[in-house]
């Protein structure tokens, strides 16, 4: 028999630590000889396991459990609060920091405009809020990682932003430059593959193992799941939905295509619209509430016209409507996935457009694939890019599959 070397074995305890600690997470409070039993682990490996867990603050024990004839047993849950995580959300507008426990709920954040800057800027505004945000906590030690979220093409390997057109974003090793500024493991990833994670095991598709995320706000984007895993491509650029040609006889996009889809929905689009509507004298809501000031529309004040039936937001908003439509027929026709998932700006607390997306993909995507087919808005809420960045940390460091509770 071949003899296990010092790495296999190394690998196998790192691979058993991982198995136990999410069975406790997931079935806790539990013993440890159910442990044993559900993992099929032996009960000396188990207890090894759970006594480093213990020690490292990622397990407690919480009382005794029922006796089926002797000793009653000590029950273990898991600890989420021990430990946290920091999330980075880059954004085409903004910049967003947060702490999460490792349930991924949020701890404390903090929010920076962008405010125009582009390329190595950007960057350099990023960890600069990093900075702070780190200096108002309590230290790093209880720091498991980082993860950073952006728009555009992702090498999540090697953590390098390959491609981002309005941030200018281009080959910038964003994970060596965190890891070597902060000392602490860091992951780079796609902002919408990282909500389709979180969806799938923290909001409400659990029982999903292909889904569709598709963000619409400053820029349009999608994360797309099947059978459990995140589709990337060859350089980490699918679910580019946003720089699929909807017109080609459109506008020059940034990324050097004509017609893109984001052009034509993505807010500064609709916000193009407003003030060429109000510019040209049409009546409308929103020129009474910003009194002449267009710095003071913004995509709350448009989706409150579309909520007062305001003529001009309804028209736009249907505009918004027929042409991400045409794009999510596309994607269920090639994808066929069980849900599709409306965020961003202009999606996301905009009951309108969903309902318009509804009718325009039942009524134009194949009959077998639109059946049973949900499309809804994200369960995660606002802060839902920043749970994405808490469940690619909590992904890897735990190596949990997306289906476990």
């Amino acid at each position: 028999m071949k003899k296990m070397r010092k790495g296999d074995l190394k690998l196998v305890q790192e691979l058993n630590r991982s198995i136990i600690l999410n069975k406790i997470r997931s079935q806790g409070p539990i013993s440890r000889i159910s442990l044993a039993k559900e993992c099929r682990i032996s009960p000396s490996t188990v207890a090894s396991a759970v006594q480093e867990l213990m020690k490292e603050g990622y397990v407690s024990e919480v009382g005794e459990g029922e006796s089926s004839g002797g000793r009653k047993p000590i029950l273990l849950q898991f600890a989420p609060d021990n430990h946290f995580i920091i999330a980075a959300v880059i954004t085409n507008s903004a910049i967003e920091v947060a702490e999460l426990n490792l349930d991924a709920n949020l701890l404390r954040k903090r929010v920076k405009p962008v405010e125009g800057q582009k390329g190595d800027e950007v960057i350099r505004l990023m960890t600069e809020e990093l900075d702070r945000f780190m200096e108002e906590g309590g230290g790093l030690d209880r720091c498991i990682g980082i993860a950073v979220t952006v728009p555009g093409v992702v090498n999540v390997e090697e953590g390098i932003v390959y491609y981002n057109s309005k941030l200018r974003l281009d080959n910038v090793p964003l994970k060596m430059i965190i890891e070597q500024r902060y000392g602490l493991r860091t992951w780079i990833e796609n902002d919408a593959n990282a909500v389709v994670l979180a969806e799938r095991r923290f909001g409400s598709w659990g029982d999903h193992q292909d889904l569709i995320y598709i963000v619409v706000g400053d820029g349009v984007g999608a994360g797309i799941l099947v059978n459990d895993s995140v589709l990337r491509g060859s350089r980490g650029g699918a679910g580019e939905f946003g720089h699929t040609s909807v017109s080609r006889s459109g506008i020059r996009c940034e990324c050097g295509n004509v017609g893109c889809l984001e052009n034509a929905i993505s807010w500064p689009t609709v916000y193009s619209k407003i003030v060429a509507g109000i510019s040209s004298g049409r009546p409308t809501w929103i020129n009474g509430q910003c009194r002449g000031n267009f710095s003071e529309i913004n995509p709350s004040l448009y989706k409150e016209a579309v909520r007062l039936g305001d003529p001009l937001a309804l028209d736009i908003n249907e505009e918004i409507a027929e042409h991400l439509s045409a794009g999510i027929v596309n994607l269920v026709n090639l994808f066929n996935p069980g849900a599709i998932i409306l965020d961003g700006c202009l999606a996301y607390d905009n009951p309108a457009l969903l309902e318009r997306v509804r009718d325009h993909v039942l009524k134009h995507a194949m009959r077998v694939l639109k059946d049973e087919i949900s499309i809804a808005q994200s369960s995660l809420g606002p802060d839902g890019s920043l749970i994405g960045g808490a469940a690619v940390v909590l992904r890897h460091i735990f190596r949990f599959s997306l289906a476990e509770g």
